[in-house]
Formats: C-alpha cells, sequence, structure tokens
C-alpha cells in the first residue's frame, strides 16, 4: 500500500531512539498518523514541527497498519507560528479539534481552512473570528451543524441575534424576546448576510457559543475536557484584539 498527499504537522511522539510517529492533517486522507524513521534527527525535527506544510509519501503492506512516512518540506512556517500567542495556542487548539474526528476520515475542506488558518493567526483581527468559524465547521462534521442562516420559528433572515441552546438554531429579535434570558447571543459577524467584523465582545459571544456546543455535543459525551490550548488561544485572540482596538482608538 503507497500514497502521496499533500499534509500538515499537527505533532509527534517519540517512538524508540531514533524515531518518531508523526500525526498530519492530509489534504485528501484526513487525519493519519505514521512513522518517522530518524525523525529526531537534526535535520528532520525543523521539519517536523505543528504548522509545517509537507509533502507526505505513506508505505505499508496492509492499509490498517501504522505504516511509515517519508516527508519532503514544502512551507516551513513553525518559526513564524512561535511569534505570537494566538499563534502558539491555535494550532495545538485546531490539532486537538481536529482529534475529535475519526482518523482516516477525508475532511479535504477542513484542510484547506487549517491551510489558510495557519497563514492568519497571527493577526488577532483575523484569527478569533477564523477559529471561531473552524470550530463551528468541525462541529458541522461531526453531525452537530449550526444552523444560522434564518430563525427556527418564523424563517425570517433578519434581526438574527439570538441561538437556541437547544436545536443550534438562530432565533430572531422578536421570536426570541419571551426567552431572552436562556438563548445564546448571535454574533452579528456570524449572522446570515453579516457584515460586519468581529470585535472584542462579538468574539467573546461566539467563543462562548461554540464551547455551549462542542461541551454538549463532544466533549460530555465523550468524557473530555475542554483542551487547555483553547482557553489560552481565547484569552490570547481577546487579550490582543482589545489592545490592538485601544492603540487604533483615536486620542481625545
Amino acid at each position: 500500500m503507497q500514497w502521496s498527499d499533500q499534509a500538515i504537522i499537527l505533532g509527534v511522539r517519540r517512538h524508540g531512539e531514533t524515531s518518531v510517529v508523526a500525526e498530519v492533517m492530509t489534504r485528501t486522507r484526513g487525519r493519519h498518523l505514521g512513522l518517522v524513521r530518524s525523525g529526531r534527527s537534526r535535520s528532520m525535527q525543523p521539519v517536523l514541527q505543528p504548522g509545517n506544510e509537507v509533502e507526505v509519501t505513506w508505505r505499508a503492506r496492509l492499509d490498517e497498519h501504522l505504516g511509515e512516512f517519508k516527508m519532503e518540506p514544502v512551507r516551513l512556517r513553525a518559526a513564524r507560528l512561535m511569534e505570537a500567542a494566538t499563534s502558539v495556542y491555535g494550532v495545538q487548539a485546531m490539532g486537538a479539534l481536529l482529534r475529535l474526528l475519526p482518523e482516516r476520515d477525508p475532511h479535504p475542506h477542513l484542510y484547506e481552512a487549517l491551510d489558510v488558518i495557519l497563514e492568519n493567526l497571527h493577526d488577532p483581527r483575523d484569527a478569533g473570528e477564523l477559529f471561531v468559524r473552524f470550530e463551528i465547521a468541525v462541529l458541522n462534521d461531526l453531525g452537530f451543524g449550526l444552523d444560522l442562516a434564518e430563525c427556527a420559528a418564523t424563517g425570517t433572515r433578519d434581526d438574527l441575534i439570538y441561538v437556541s441552546p437547544k436545536s443550534g438554531r438562530a432565533v430572531s429579535r422578536d421570536a426570541g424576546a419571551p426567552y431572552a434570558d436562556k438563548m445564546l447571543a448571535l454574533p452579528a459577524f456570524l449572522a446570515a448576510g453579516g457584515s460586519h467584523a468581529a470585535d472584542h465582545d462579538s468574539l467573546v459571544a461566539a467563543f462562548r457559543m461554540t464551547a455551549f456546543f462542542l461541551h454538549r455535543h463532544v466533549y460530555e459525551p465523550r468524557g473530555l475536557g475542554v483542551s487547555s490550548a483553547r482557553d489560552g488561544f481565547v484569552q490570547a485572540a481577546l487579550k490582543a484584539l482589545k489592545s490592538s482596538a485601544s492603540t487604533a482608538a483615536p486620542s481625545a
């Protein structure tokens, strides 16, 4: 058995004295593990860093075996990802999200999204919003997609400001008013046709919303806790965005 594909490094673990087992997200074959011989060598360690893009060839006698990876570097961005807290935590947090999916289950759109987000994690104006959308995409692929396009009660696409915690569907201002204290806030940048960019307060609401559905549908049923990397990313993204807004604000 053999195949080649583009892949992004998610992490590695030691295997014996000189080798590692690498975990990658491939473009067409999903999350995949494989043995990298001499993976702890000086030449391979810089390549096997989370966030790097590689060309990977996998070989095994049988499809169900762990198999062996041969890797060629394509884009080494790990050093840049270490420059900002949003990048350091973000690459770890997205890896944790992808581990919720079955190994070797193709999710090409998540690969594309991961690739784009890794290029923008250093920018607090983009990192938080892109990460939230990635969480929503993972929820959808796990079978718990959110429907934020129209009001669950009336079908309208206007003035959507709530999300029902029961159905995961958007609710308009008027329809949700009697139950406002039980609703989750729908950030304007996620609403159907929304043209607003994410700001500090809307990101707080967005992170709270995705955390609620991840905990309810994924973490709690599996007996898992929230990734500490996610908590680190959320704090770093909000802090950086708030600082950026303060710097950009005109002086009195």
